[in-house]
């Protein structure tokens, strides 16, 4: 059988819009921060991100290509990524609205060979990064970088982002877990005449 053609959405035309999926995904959420030519902080919200190796450590985000987030992070070479606590869904919403005086108010200080400013009191953990490559698609950037430390404020939960609302995580994990499987399942069923037999 030849392979399908790849799908483009039901009209065969029309591009799909992928942000009802990617609500359904729920996530982190983040402060990208970094620090311009003049020293000033930059930085914007982010709830795309991910691992991408352990050796060297190495994660991406996404960001986009206009932001001027992302060009001061380029100029820079380097960021601190702030992973917020589920008590600031507040400097979620300001970090994403772009109001030019948000470090003004937002407690932030500027460690001793940090990427960029840590957000001190709304970040459980903060990740110091130094930008190894770049790879632009469609109207975003993805900045891959190494990870040179990481700061972990416990006990501080995370703050959870999807469906367009907020969560916490410690809401989440307060629900009661599955209990655990017993028995082994289902058997299979020999064939007639001989042992069952396993494909892998």
């Amino acid at each position: 059988m030849p392979p399908s053609a790849p799908h483009r959405g039901d009209t065969g035309t029309q591009p799909v819009d992928p942000r009802p999926f990617m609500a359904a995904f729920p996530t982190g959420v983040s402060v990208v921060t970094t620090l311009g030519a003049d020293a000033a902080p930059h930085g914007m919200t982010c709830s795309s991100l991910a691992s991408v190796a352990l050796d060297p450590p190495t994660l991406v985000v996404c960001i986009r290509t206009a932001s001027p987030t992302l060009q001061a992070l380029l100029a820079h070479g380097r960021f601190a990524l702030n992973l917020l606590h589920e008590g600031a869904r507040a400097t979620s919403d300001l970090f994403a609205s772009g109001a030019p005086d948000r470090f003004d108010r937002t407690e932030w200080r500027l460690p001793l060979g940090a990427g960029g400013p840590h957000l001190t009191a709304d970040a459980h953990a903060t990740a110091d990064c130094a930008v190894a490559g770049t790879a632009g698609f469609g109207d975003h950037t993805a900045v891959f970088a190494e990870v040179g430390r990481v700061t972990v404020r416990e006990p501080a939960q995370p703050l959870l982002y999807g469906r367009r609302r907020y969560a916490r995580w410690s809401d989440a994990a307060a629900l009661p877990q599955p209990a655990p499987a017993t028995g082994a399942g289902p058997r299979p069923v020999p064939p007639p005449g001989g042992a069952a037999r396993v494909r892998g």
